[in-house]
């Protein structure tokens, strides 16, 4: 994971997933967190785009 990877995964989640996935269903998922709390939004993009 780099460096703008991570730094866009603290002040933007759902714009780290889509750089990384596209919009889909992870990048809906990632707004609806975000916009629900900004902390879950946080913790499923690290997840996210951590893994692949």
């Amino acid at each position: 994971m780099s460096l703008l990877t991570i730094i866009l995964n603290i002040l933007l989640p759902p714009l780290a997933v889509f750089l990384k996935h596209g919009l889909g269903v992870t990048f809906l998922i990632s707004l609806l967190l975000t916009a629900l709390g900004w902390i879950p939004g946080v913790i499923h993009a690290f997840l996210v785009n951590g893994t692949r």
